[in-house]
C-alpha cells in the first residue's frame, strides 16, 4: 500500500490549517454585521427592509464574483488569488468600522462580498491538489467547518468586543486580523505545481485515478462546457436550498431572538453560539460520513449526493417546528438540529465539488455551485426583513426557508447523477468510479 511522505503529510496539514485558519477569519467577518444589527439599524436609523438589503449586498456580490474567480483559481493557483482576496476584504472589513451612512456601508460589503469570493473553491482545488480521492472527505469537512465554528464563537467572541469598544472598533479589529492571516497564508502555502513532487508523491496522490498529463491552466471552452453538464445545473440548483437556510440563520439568527424572542443582546451572544455547535458536529461529520460511504463501495457521487439529501429534508423538517414552538428553549433545540443538518448537506456539498470535475477544473465547478447558492441565498435576508416588516413575526420566513431546503433536496436527487465518461461534452472528463 503506498504511504504519504512526510514533506505530503507536512503539506497537507499546513494547507487544512491555514484554510480552516482563513475560513474562521472569513465567517467571522460576515457574522459581524448580524452581531451589531441592533447597534447599526439604530445608529443609521435603517429598517428591518434596509437592514436585509445591506445584509444582502455581500451575498449577491460574493455570489458573481464566484463566476470568474474559479477560472481566475485554475489559472493562477489558490497561493496568489486566496492571499489577494483575503488582503483586500479584510480591508473592506477595517473600513467597515468608519463607515457614515448606508450607501458607503453598501459599498464596503460589496467589496468585502467580491474579495471573499476565492475562499471555498481555493479550498477545494487545494484538497483537490494535495489529497488522494480517497481521503479528500475529512479535509473537506474540516476546513468547511470553519463556516460554522467562526458562527460559534462570533456571537460572545464579537459581542465582547462591541460592548467593550463598540461596533465600529470590532470592524477594524477583524480587518487587522484577517490582514495578518493573509501574509501567513500567502508566505507558507504552495501549489502543486511550484513544488518538484518525487515519484513517490505523485503515485500516493493519483492512485485512486488514471492522470492524463496537461498543461497548466484552463480554456474558456472546457469552462464554458461545465454548463453543459446536468450535475452542474443540479449542484448550482441544489446548493441554493443549502446557502438559504444557512444564510437566513447567519444574518437573522440574533436579530430573530432578540425581536422575536426578546431577549437582551447579551443573552443572545450565547445562546447563538449553541446551534452553531451542532453546525459544526455537522460539518465535520460529513466528511468522514462521505468518506466511509466511498469506502464501502458506493461511487464517488453517489456518497456525496445522499448525505447532502438527508441533511437538507432534515433541515426542513426541524425548522417548521422551530417556527411554531412557544418556547424559547424548544425553538433553540429544533434550530440546532436543522443547523446540525443543513451543515452536513453544506460539507458535502463542497466534498461533491472535489469528485465531479477533473484536477484542473475543481475550482471552476466549485466556484459555479457557490454562485448558485448565494445567489439563491442572497434572498434569504431581503425576504426575511420585508416578511417581519409586514408580519412582525419570522414564522413565515422560516417555513420559506424549509420548503426552500426540501426542494433543493428534490434538485440533488433526481438532477445530480454518476455520470460515465463517454456521455461529457468535449474536454471535460470525470475521474472514473
Amino acid at each position: 500500500m503506498l504511504q504519504k511522505s512526510p514533506r505530503l503529510k507536512r503539506t497537507q496539514i499546513i494547507a487544512v490549517t491555514f484554510l480552516t485558519i482563513a475560513g474562521i477569519v472569513n465567517y467571522l467577518d460576515r457574522s459581524t454585521l448580524s452581531i451589531a444589527n441592533h447597534s447599526v439599524s439604530q445608529e443609521l436609523h435603517l429598517s428591518a427592509s434596509q437592514m436585509g438589503l445591506l445584509l444582502s449586498a455581500f451575498s449577491l456580490a460574493y455570489a458573481f464574483a464566484q463566476l470568474p474567480v474559479g477560472a481566475l483559481l485554475d489559472r493562477f493557483g489558490s497561493r496568489a488569488m486566496l492571499g489577494l482576496g483575503m488582503l483586500i476584504w479584510s480591508v473592506a472589513q477595517l473600513a467597515g468600522g468608519f463607515i457614515q451612512s448606508l450607501n458607503h456601508f453598501l459599498s464596503a460589503r460589496i467589496i468585502l462580498g467580491v474579495a471573499e469570493a476565492p475562499l471555498f473553491p481555493a479550498g477545494a482545488k487545494v484538497v483537490n491538489e494535495w489529497f488522494a480521492v480517497h481521503e479528500r472527505g475529512r479535509p473537506t469537512g474540516t476546513f468547511v467547518a470553519s463556516s460554522t465554528i467562526a458562527p460559534m464563537i462570533a456571537p460572545p467572541l464579537l459581542t465582547v468586543l462591541m460592548l467593550s469598544f463598540g461596533w465600529r472598533t470590532m470592524f477594524v479589529i477583524m480587518g487587522v486580523l484577517g490582514i495578518l492571516v493573509s501574509i501567513g497564508w500567502y508566505m507558507t502555502y504552495r501549489n502543486r505545481d511550484e513544488v518538484a513532487l518525487d515519484e513517490s508523491e505523485i503515485a500516493y496522490l493519483e492512485s485512486d485515478h488514471k492522470v492524463e498529463p496537461r498543461a497548466k491552466g484552463v480554456s474558456l471552452a472546457e469552462w464554458g462546457n461545465l454548463f453543459k453538464l446536468r450535475n452542474t445545473w443540479g449542484m448550482i440548483f441544489g446548493f441554493m436550498g443549502v446557502i438559504y437556510m444557512v444564510w437566513l440563520y447567519l444574518t437573522w439568527l440574533p436579530g430573530y431572538l432578540e425581536n422575536e424572542r426578546h431577549l437582551s443582546i447579551a443573552h443572545t451572544g450565547w445562546l447563538v453560539s449553541i446551534p452553531y455547535v451542532f453546525g459544526t458536529i455537522g460539518m465535520v461529520s460529513s466528511g468522514y460520513i462521505a468518506d466511509h460511504l466511498l469506502k464501502r463501495g458506493m461511487a464517488p457521487i453517489r456518497s456525496r449526493k445522499w448525505p447532502v439529501c438527508i441533511g437538507l429534508v432534515g433541515a426542513a423538517a426541524f425548522t417548521v417546528p422551530a417556527a411554531y414552538t412557544p418556547s424559547t428553549t424548544l425553538a433553540i433545540v429544533y434550530i440546532s438540529l436543522a443547523m446540525f443538518f443543513v451543515n452536513m448537506s453544506s460539507g458535502t456539498a463542497w466534498a461533491l465539488v472535489s469528485v465531479a470535475a477533473p484536477r484542473h477544473l475543481v475550482a471552476s465547478l466549485g466556484s459555479m455551485q457557490n454562485f448558485g447558492g448565494y445567489l439563491g441565498g442572497s434572498f434569504a435576508p431581503i425576504i426575511t426583513g420585508i416578511v417581519v416588516d409586514q408580519t412582525h413575526s419570522f414564522v413565515n420566513a422560516l417555513l420559506i426557508s424549509a420548503g426552500v431546503a426540501f426542494a433543493a433536496a428534490l434538485v440533488y436527487l433526481f438532477v445530480v447523477k454518476e455520470v460515465a465518461p463517454d456521455v461529457l461534452p468535449a474536454s471535460i472528463e470525470t475521474q472514473p468510479s
